[in-house]
């Protein structure tokens, strides 16, 4: 069976957009001779369309896409995610297309509801008896998502019952290490079924979520016989080689769909197994797509961008240009009486390499001026955090008005070892549209500054800005590891703590330093409030702040 597999970037609330990159996909397939074209789930509205579910007239207009994507369904079988209202209720569905019409309807049997997912809230889970159908001589299942996580479950069911091929539509957003989960997880399946496995995988940035495609066709061996590419669109076709089997006694309904072809069909070359990225690789597409996608799909023209000579705001930048190109992005230095002259020369040529329009705007006299409104009510005491963010919180506000006035999005250079402790300034440097690296903890982004500087061939980020101590420079000298430990030391327990879910007593246990952990503990605990208001960003792991870890700000627990 000639399979296309159409990982596409799809729109939340774009359905007209969204139909007409299906209908090129169906098209591109058509000529290409495939049998069906398999496209994501949801792939008329959307995912995640989160609470425009609740709105009636939503539903209506997906339900007019899926008939127009049936239309489209003339000499090519279409299998298409979309919304099915169930009595009353919604169902996340997959809709069997031939004949220009609406041939059966598969939904959604197992409804996520852990890290970013809350699917029941707006659907239904499918139930009753599943059909196979009959597409070009061979039995086809059809399943969605989470179905295929389920050990024993829909897939296993239908290849058991007569499937000799299943199909399996996703919108399954990326974490680190994620393709390597899925491809055990799909290989397991495959083995349970007892046939082949199309797994087709939406692609593209919707708010933090990246969905990072990696459709892939697994044998029952557990062999990777096909894969595309992570993070960019593509039309995967695929001759996949199906086993006939006798249908056993317990058979699914088989509903025939379109007979066996009866002639020759275009030439193909075998399939591609694109190569999965090294890891550092892997998290740098995703930030770009991320930002690339929050930005374009959201109108955002131009970006600006507090450019400090440190490493985050560089890498921040660089992403930047990789995302919408250099012509889009400015950077602004934003030099305090505290700034060294090393950091105003770093950040120029960082903007020199990345070919990026560069201004400067001095702090200092807004600074005094500051402190010399609050001096009556500073009387009598040292200075202290108060005036130090201060100016932090005067580059925010030179970064919106600039914003305001000349249309820029803000993005914010924050990362999340920063995020994790509160070494950040409310209304300052916190300030911004879209955080790109808010879920990069800082030694990783030592390793992506190194691997963007490896692909370009040159220091594209000063090699001086990889080197020097990380300051905020907010005081004479200032260094980040007098109020922080080391990040190799810091790191490690963030991790443990936030991503792995550890208590104090079990971090000590683990054998990290007791005292070390009640700061780091107490800092994170203690940093909750400002965290929920802190822009969106790229996510990039399983606890992301905001969308995966969610914990109360009023909390005294300390286990």
């Amino acid at each position: 069976m000639r399979v296309a597999l159409a990982q596409l970037d799809q729109t939340v609330g774009d359905l007209a957009g969204n139909v007409e990159r299906i209908a090129t996909a169906i098209g591109d397939a058509r000529a290409a001779g495939a049998d069906v074209v398999v496209l994501p789930e949801l792939a008329t509205c959307g995912y995640p369309p989160e609470d425009l579910l609740l709105k009636p007239g939503f539903v209506r207009a997906d339900r007019q896409a899926l008939e127009d994507v049936a239309a489209l369904a003339r000499d090519v079988v279409v299998v298409v995610g979309h919304l099915d209202a169930v009595d009353g209720a919604l169902a996340n569905a997959a809709s069997v297309c031939a004949g220009s019409r609406v041939v059966g309807t598969y939904r959604k049997r197992h409804l996520p509801n852990y890290g970013v997912f809350d699917e029941p809230r707006w659907f239904r889970p499918g139930e009753g008896a599943m059909q196979l159908f009959e597409v070009a001589g061979v039995r086809m299942g059809v399943t969605v998502c989470e179905d295929s996580w389920v050990a024993d479950g829909p897939v296993a069911q239908q290849g058991q019952r007569g499937a000799e091929l299943v199909l399996n539509i996703n919108a399954s957003p990326y974490h680190r290490g994620k393709v390597g989960e899925r491809e055990q997880v799909l290989a397991a399946r495959a083995a349970e079924a007892g046939c082949p496995l199309v797994y087709v995988n939406l692609v593209g940035g919707q708010d933090e979520l990246v969905f990072d495609g990696a459709s892939m066709v697994v044998g029952t061996d557990g062999e990777v016989l096909a894969r595309a590419p992570q993070f960019r669109t593509a039309l995967l076709i695929v001759d996949v080689d199906v086993e006939a089997r006798a249908l056993p006694d317990a058979a699914m309904e088989v509903v025939p769909v379109t007979p066996a072809p009866d002639g020759p069909r275009p030439a193909l070359e075998p399939a591609a197994v694109t190569a999965v990225l090294d890891p550092v690789d892997e998290v740098y597409e995703a930030l770009v797509l991320g930002t690339r996608d929050y930005l374009e799909k959201n109108g955002f023209g131009d970006v600006v961008i507090g450019l400090s000579g440190g490493i985050d705001s560089s890498l921040v930048a660089a992403i930047a240009v990789d995302a919408i190109g250099r012509e889009r992005v400015h950077g602004v230095l934003m030099p305090s009486r505290y700034s060294s002259a090393h950091s105003l020369s770093d950040a120029e040529v960082l903007g020199a390499n990345l070919g990026i329009d560069l201004r400067t705007i001095p702090i200092d006299p807004a600074h005094r001026a500051f402190e010399d409104l609050l001096a009556p009510s500073f009387a009598g005491r040292e200075p202290d955090l108060a005036e130090e963010n201060l100016q932090s919180r005067i580059r925010g506000v030179l970064l919106m008005a600039l914003s305001n006035k000349l249309g820029w999005i803000v993005l914010t250079t924050g990362n999340k070892s920063e995020m994790a402790v509160g070494y950040s300034t409310l209304y300052g440097d916190t300030a911004g549209g879209y955080a790109v690296i808010k879920d990069v903890f800082k030694l990783l982004v030592y390793e992506l500054c190194v691997r963007r500087n490896e692909r370009a061939g040159t220091d594209l980020i000063p090699a001086h800005v990889l080197s020097k101590p990380p300051s905020a420079e907010l005081r004479p000298d200032q260094q980040d590891d007098q109020s922080l430990p080391p990040y190799d030391v810091l790191d490690p327990i963030l991790e443990a703590y936030i991503e792995g879910d550890r208590t104090a007593t079990e971090l000590v246990v683990a054998g990290f330093d007791p005292d070390i952990v009640e700061r780091i503990v107490g800092l994170v605990d203690g940093a909750e409030y400002k965290r929920r208001q802190t822009p969106i960003g790229v996510r990039l792991t399983t606890k992301a702040f905001g969308r995966d870890r969610r914990l109360p700000i009023t909390n005294r627990f300390r286990g």
